[in-house]
């Protein structure tokens, strides 16, 4: 016991940020299982951690309305986004979601609110593991329950056809709207768990080098896939780490995996456990 206590003690901001990449990856994993490539999940995770600092910290919320607010403000956040740009698909609607992104980040830079460019400090420690795990694991549970709904149903025709689950008399519009909007509330999630483990926010923490990282999750573990995206999420945390030892080309690794799951299996983790 007391040399797993030591080993949690030295690993455990590890440990937290497998649990927040995970939930990061299932954000992204709701937009692609309905073929939206919404690349906005770090700012909507900017969103719910600025949100719930600013409450608890600035206005001294208690930190279940803070928590509360965080999530309702960046699902409202996607909702909106999803507006906009509904009639946009693939690269397009990559690139529009990537520029809203920058505008999260530039905004957050220049107001006062957020301490800019200085950051935001003094963020008390209310959170920890427990509370992070035990949101991927109801997240995954939400996943699993509707796995067979018909919304779930709707999503995988909309990603298939369009055209044809419009024929049937899905609404695909509704359908990118709560899709956008599950996405916002889930990377919010991730957000206010950052908040108040890593007491401090910096408009760079949800810069687009935060998103691509998301991205590669969920390629690596299955485009699809949500068990596969928190594999590949946990994969690409703990990889760095065990590679710690090669300083500035850990990195490199991140890429030869990834050019090695594209050339070798185009599904992903996920599509590896299928064979």
């Amino acid at each position: 016991m007391p040399d797993f206590l030591e080993l949690y003690t030295r690993y455990r901001t590890v440990v937290d940020q497998i649990g927040i990449n995970a939930i990061l990856a299932l954000s992204l994993a709701v937009c692609l299982r309905a073929g939206q490539l919404a690349l906005a999940q770090a700012a909507f995770m900017g969103i719910g951690a600025y949100v719930a600092a600013i409450t608890v910290v600035t206005l001294r919320w208690p930190l279940a309305a803070g928590t509360f607010v965080a999530i309702a403000s960046a699902a409202a956040v996607g909702a909106l986004l999803a507006l906009p740009v509904e009639r946009l698909r693939g690269v397009f609607l990559a690139i529009a979601t990537i520029g809203f992104g920058e505008i999260v980040r530039i905004v957050a830079y220049n107001l006062k609110i957020t301490g800019g460019g200085d950051g935001f400090n003094g963020i008390p420690p209310l959170l920890s593991t427990p509370w992070i795990y035990a949101a991927l694991l109801a997240i995954g549970a939400i996943f699993f329950a509707l796995r067979g709904s018909r919304f779930a149903l709707a999503m995988q025709t909309t990603r298939e056809d369009e055209a044809a689950s419009q024929g049937v008399g899905i609404d695909t519009g509704r359908v990118r709207v709560t899709t956008l909007a599950c996405a916002g509330a889930i990377a919010g999630t991730a957000g206010v768990l950052y908040a108040f483990t890593n007491f401090f926010l910096t408009p760079t923490d949800f810069a687009f080098g935060r998103m691509e990282q998301i991205l590669v999750y969920c390629v690596i573990g299955g485009v699809t896939s949500p068990l596969g995206a928190v594999a590949g999420a946990t994969l690409m945390t703990i990889l760095p780490e065990a590679f710690r030892f090669l300083r500035d080309f850990r990195e490199v690794t991140n890429g030869i995996v990834l050019l090695a799951v594209i050339v070798f299996a185009p599904g992903g983790i996920a599509g590896l456990w299928k064979r």
